[in-house]
């Protein structure tokens, strides 16, 4: 008797959005600023539906709209990406991209 979970097989993950990042990690080496920066824009341009240069990395981002739930989502992927535990207040205490990117390259 087979066993098929349907569900299971109608998950698809798209690796389509930062397959650079995705290799990069999966290699386990080190991100650069540069490379935190543009996932960091390419994250909010998907999310907020706009076009990557119109994200100015000095605006803080509560200015673009993300709430809490969308802070720990984005900094929980941030996490999977960069391949190391990352504080979950982190939007808060560096509220903007050239902060985080600052922070994170210094840190690590």
């Amino acid at each position: 008797m087979e066993i098929q979970n349907t569900e299971l097989s109608q998950i698809h993950i798209s690796t389509d959005i930062y397959p650079i990042y995705t290799q990069i990690n999966a290699q386990n080496k080190p991100q650069t600023a540069s490379e935190i920066q543009a996932w960091l824009v390419s994250y909010l341009s998907e999310l907020l539906k706009i076009d990557a240069d119109d994200i100015d990395t000095s605006i803080p981002f509560d200015r673009y709209g993300l709430d809490s739930s969308t802070a720990i989502g984005l900094t929980g992927d941030l996490e999977d990406w960069i391949g190391y535990k990352v504080d979950p207040t982190l939007l808060y205490d560096y509220p903007t991209i050239e902060l985080i990117v600052k922070h994170l390259s210094e840190e690590y």
